[in-house]
């Protein structure tokens, strides 16, 4: 498979994912919920401007669409549509907590484990093919998961729970192709909110006054959750779940090499060791994109 606009589209979306934390460390004095509630509620506002303003046609067609669908097809649209939007919020709280409250090193540590994750849930509830090199490229990524898991048990745990939660949204996304991948986006965002409204006079807190707060959030709204999220779901039309699965730790390793250089946490060898094996695992992974990006230079040069 060559190295397409979907392949791009990945790797741009988790490329912008791997600087979240320059955006969300500032708000730390501020509690996860909060964040998660603003950010939800910015974004399905936001959304739903763009689609009922500049996109009616989209939503006329999509309605379209849906009502040519079996019975079947329906059933499933809603449910991977709901499914998605459930995932979503579930995996940004928990993410929200571990870089605030945790450590970067131990939220990027999910990320770590989503890949490999992701790639066996498409292999088992899709199907997809997983060819020698990308098992050998899953084993050193399992290695380097045991080598950063060694003393950190429960962290490992926790961070299981977070890298479940993406990984089944990028397979039940897989499986939701029939519409437009922005109007999904809006839909699931939908869903969060109406999850989240019920939730937030209880466990909301005071609402902020600060400038910063929701600047920082228009930032994490627009930069760190739209434009990847739409993207991750364009690429996700062209590219299989395990390739996308494996794009992801371009996210974790960004958030290493901040934690170490921009953050000033500190790293062991062990880590040093374990990034190293999974830079390895992504360019095992991807060979084959490698070789037909070769091959088709070779041809235009022909």
């Amino acid at each position: 498979m060559p190295i397409n606009k979907y392949f791009l589209a990945a790797l741009i979306a988790f490329v912008i994912w791997g600087f979240f934390s320059l955006a969300l460390k500032p708000l730390t004095d501020y509690p996860s919920l909060d964040i998660l509630f603003f950010r939800v509620f910015i974004a399905t506002a936001f959304l739903l401007g763009i689609n009922l303003f500049f996109r009616k046609s989209v939503v006329v067609e999509a309605k379209k669409t849906f009502k040519e669908l079996s019975n079947k097809k329906q059933k499933s649209a809603v449910i991977m549509t709901v499914v998605g939007g459930i995932l979503l919020v579930l995996n940004w709280f928990l993410f929200i907590y571990a870089v605030n409250h945790v450590s970067l090193q131990s939220a990027s540590f999910a990320y770590i484990i989503c890949p490999i994750l992701t790639t066996v849930l498409a292999f088992i509830l899709l199907k997809e093919r997983i060819d020698v090199w990308q098992w050998i490229a899953v084993g050193l990524c399992v290695i380097s998961c045991v080598i950063l898991s060694y003393g950190n048990f429960k962290d490992l745990i926790y961070s299981v729970i977070i890298a479940l939660s993406f990984g089944f949204y990028l397979v039940s996304q897989r499986k939701n192709s029939d519409f437009d991948k922005f109007l999904i986006l809006t839909i699931q965002m939908v869903i969060a909110s109406v999850i989240l409204l019920p939730f937030y006079p209880s466990f909301g807190g005071a609402v902020p006054t600060e400038f910063l707060f929701y600047f920082l959030l228009l930032i994490i709204v627009i930069v760190f959750t739209i434009i990847p999220l739409f993207l991750n779901l364009y690429a996700l039309k062209g590219l299989n779940s395990s390739t996308v699965g494996i794009l992801m730790y371009t996210n974790p390793l960004i958030h290493f090499f901040l934690a170490i250089f921009y953050f000033k946490e500190s790293v062991s060898v062990a880590q040093i060791v374990s990034y190293s094996l999974i830079l390895i695992s992504i360019l095992v992974f991807n060979m084959a994109n490698f070789r037909n990006l070769s091959q088709n230079r070779i041809k235009k040069a022909a």
